[in-house]
């Protein structure tokens, strides 16, 4: 091969391998927590209403979120056939409440891996569709969120102070969660209970979400809580309200 010829060789492969790299390295994807978000239907349907059909009374994985992070494979599409063993399991704890159809929540976990799990995927352990969906099962179950609330003794239909809510579940994982409510509306006196995040490293261990002190997030971090309406739970009371069937 003449050196010309090898050089514009060199430079192509460069480039490729330049443009793989920045699919997982650039600034813009580079990401150093992963969020475990659940959610409360009877919260979620009172910000939503309307659009919310049988909402289970328990609490739901909303998702598992790298932060700062979002679309780093836009390429890469959701499949649910690679998902099939999952899915029992996945309706029961991962339903989309806000886009109830004949296809279930397929809706709510092809936004999930196209935003989300394209990101996480830079983790081996994450690194496919049913990797990532049975992982973030699995965390969910060793969390067991609502049978860790119950054995607290935090309940619905309850008023708590926030700071009862952190410091309980901080006495049971270890690490300070992040909790967000649905702010006080209209005539209402009181933030409701909506969202519980706990996160973990990269190498999948329980971290804190938020430092003592640490101001709530900005930027695509506090994006998706905020796409419905809901906000890290102020100082003082919030309200963990029951879900009421006869409304939806």
């Amino acid at each position: 091969m003449k050196p010309a010829a090898r050089l514009g060789a060199l430079c192509l492969a460069l480039c490729c391998l330049g443009g793989a790299r920045g699919l997982w390295r650039s600034d813009s994807h580079e990401w150093h927590k992963l969020i475990m978000v659940h959610h409360w239907p009877a919260t979620v349907c009172e910000e939503v209403k309307k659009h919310c059909k049988d909402p289970p009374d328990y609490w739901t994985i909303h998702g598992l979120w790298p932060d700062r992070s979002e679309g780093c494979n836009r390429s890469w599409h959701f499949n649910p056939e690679e998902i099939k063993d999952l899915l029992p399991d996945m309706r029961i704890y991962w339903p989309d409440l806000l886009h109830p159809s004949p296809n279930g929540s397929l809706h709510l976990w092809k936004h999930e891996w196209e935003k989300h799990g394209t990101c996480a995927a830079q983790l081996e352990a994450l690194n496919s569709q049913k990797k990532y969906f049975g992982k973030s099962l699995a965390l969910s179950k060793e969390l067991a969120l609502n049978s860790t609330l119950q054995k607290l003794g935090i309940t619905p239909s309850t008023y708590y102070q926030i700071s009862d809510i952190k410091d309980a579940l901080v006495s049971v994982y270890g690490v300070v969660p992040k909790i967000q409510c649905l702010p006080k509306q209209g005539g209402e006196d009181v933030q409701l209970l909506a969202q519980i995040e706990v996160c973990f490293s990269k190498d999948l261990r329980l971290q804190n979400c938020m430092e003592p002190g640490e101001p709530a997030p900005r930027g695509l971090e506090a994006r998706p809580a905020a796409s419905l309406g809901l906000e890290v739970c102020q100082d003082g009371i919030l309200f963990y309200p029951a879900l009421n069937k006869t409304n939806h």
